[in-house]
């Protein structure tokens, strides 16, 4: 049992009860020991909002926008494509994921044209229709993010 106890105990600690943000890639920290008013991030079931006192829990995140609401109300959104999150009883969420981009780096245009492209694209091969439904979500979700999805 000690084991466990360890394992779901993050190295940092919050203080005060507050909601303490390590977002990551494998190639670079986006934020660590940030602390933040909320985090919603893209969880398999759903969205999901996390606060200071949040319960512990594990989530696979679906591909879709994190969140970040910083103490002084201002918020940062990124787009990921799927990772986990953990969060911890000591109000530490750990967000971990393969990429992060800052969802203002998106040209509207361009996803507009990517998303119109995917749903005209053909596909004979099961290995094409996989990849043009991997491609159709992501950029659904990009849209959607951005506003744009019932104009294409």
């Amino acid at each position: 049992m000690k084991l466990l106890a360890e394992a779901t105990t993050s190295t940092s600690t919050s203080a005060n009860n507050q909601l303490v943000l390590n977002f990551t890639t494998p190639h670079a920290p986006v934020y660590s020991n940030k602390i933040v008013d909320k985090v919603i991030v893209p969880g398999e079931a759903g969205d999901y909002g996390i606060t200071a006192l949040h319960s512990p829990i594990i989530s696979q995140l679906a591909p879709g926008v994190v969140t970040i609401i910083n103490l002084n109300g201002e918020t940062e959104q990124f787009f990921i494509p799927g990772g986990f999150a953990i969060t911890h009883a000591n109000s530490v969420t750990d967000l971990s994921t393969p990429e992060a981009f800052p969802l203002s780096d998106f040209d509207p245009a361009e996803v507009r044209a990517g998303l119109t492209a995917v749903q005209n694209k053909a596909a004979s091969s099961d290995l094409e229709k996989a990849t043009r439904d991997i491609e159709l979500r992501t950029y659904s979700i990009l849209a959607r993010a951005l506003g744009i999805a019932g104009t294409v």
